[in-house]
């Protein structure tokens, strides 16, 4: 089977409208907003209403519906698709390629929008206008767990016609900012993982506290929160997805939010790098080094040699990336392949921005480049959405074919 390689023709609009933003809007106010940390980019507002008019016109994978598209279409045999998953892919990394904190705090734009379109019923989405009006960042860790998700203890107890939440989250991206949150937790702790569901909690809801924002290492315009639910009560059609407990299925219905927001995560790692290359290759280039393709890479300069390993990496990370989204819009189970995307990319994310600062000595480690500060930005992606050490392990399982409790 013959394997294309090239993005079709109408992705075309999608990538220029998110490096357009990413050159004109983010690039220029990135510094500003890396040290006015927790100040919100007032810039994104507009950026924000010309994305959801694209989406309205299904010329952008915006919003909650994004991973959505064609999900009720019928095609015919040997139809291949590159929708919503790949729109929303493509729009990260480039946005990204600006400045992955601007990205992150783009209106309308959050993880838990992907959250939304992986779970969510068709009425659900509905209930929330389409998924266009909502902004909804993602709740999952916790004080006494990180990347075991399914060590969740924040519960939500049914009443009547409602749920009631309690617990905290930490480690909010958007948590003060964005309009919704998707909330995991378990609606009876003594059926253990099978049991956690996620929930779409409004911001500004009774019961909803945001404690404090946290100061990062990196991606200091997006809002890092720590969230306090208290007898919370929210309405049972709020549970996204069905409310059935299956023991035997596990927690499988949440866990398909990772099928989406890995490789989205995986993206951003790209875009990033993506940047810290071009930068790093100007550099390079004034300095007179030569990258030469045609020669082995041995017999260049160990910069030259270097340059060609992280480009050599960064292409592959970005092809894994296509391929997890690509099996997405198609309908192909893509566990392995979000969490291969998400690995390898987090891993080079970090790779190359260090090495970028490292190559371009004195100059790359000042803020007079934002070679350092992409360094710190990157560092972020190998970790959220499931730590590098988490990514190998589920990759391990898949591969090997066992379960999580003959391989932990």
């Amino acid at each position: 089977m013959a394997i294309n390689l090239e993005l079709p023709k109408k992705l075309d609009n999608t990538i220029d409208q998110a490096r357009q933003a990413a050159l004109q809007i983010f690039r220029p106010i990135s510094r500003k907003y890396d040290l006015a940390e927790h100040t919100y980019p007032v810039e994104l507002d507009t950026l924000a209403s010309l994305y959801s008019g694209l989406a309205a016109t299904g010329q952008a994978g915006a919003g909650a519906a994004g991973g959505r598209a064609d999900a009720n279409k019928e095609r015919p045999e040997g139809y291949v698709a590159n929708g919503g998953n790949m729109q929303s892919v493509l729009n990260s990394m480039w946005a990204s390629y600006g400045d992955v904190a601007l990205m992150l705090s783009i209106p309308y734009q959050g993880l838990g929008n992907a959250a939304i379109a992986a779970v969510a019923t068709d009425e659900q989405l509905e209930m929330l206008g389409g998924g266009d009006e909502v902004w909804a960042s993602m709740a999952i860790t916790e004080p006494s767990f990180g990347s075991d998700s399914a060590a969740v203890t924040t519960t939500a107890t049914a009443d009547g016609d409602e749920y009631v939440l309690n617990g905290e989250k930490i480690f909010v991206t958007a948590g003060s900012r964005a309009s919704h949150i998707v909330v995991w937790a378990s609606v009876d702790r003594s059926l253990g993982r099978a049991a956690i569901k996620s929930f779409v909690v409004p911001r500004e809801h009774p019961g909803v506290t945001i404690v404090r924002l946290e100061h990062k290492l990196g991606i200091r315009a997006s809002d890092t929160a720590v969230i306090r639910f208290e007898d919370c009560r929210i309405p049972k059609e709020y549970l996204l997805g069905s409310p059935e407990v299956d023991v035997k299925k596990g927690f499988g219905g949440v866990m398909q939010t990772f099928d989406n927001t890995r490789p989205m995560v995986a993206a951003m790692a790209v875009g990033v790098s993506r940047a810290a290359l071009e930068e790093l290759r100007k550099l390079l280039e004034d300095a007179g080094v030569e990258i030469d393709y045609d020669r082995p890479a041995a017999d260049q300069s160990a910069a030259a040699a270097e340059f060609i390993r992280l480009e050599a990496d960064w292409e592959a990370s970005y092809l894994l990336t296509l391929r997890a989204a690509w099996m997405a819009d198609n309908k192909e189970p893509n566990s392995l392949q979000a969490s291969m995307s998400k690995a390898k990319a987090g891993r080079t994310g970090t790779d190359v921005t260090n090495k970028a600062v490292e190559l371009a000595s004195t100059y790359g480690y000042s803020e007079r480049t934002l070679l350092e500060k992409w360094a710190r930005d990157s560092k972020i992606l190998d970790i959220f959405e499931g730590t590098q050490q988490i990514q190998q392990l589920i990759i391990a399982r898949r591969v090997l074919g066992k379960s999580s409790a003959e391989l932990k």
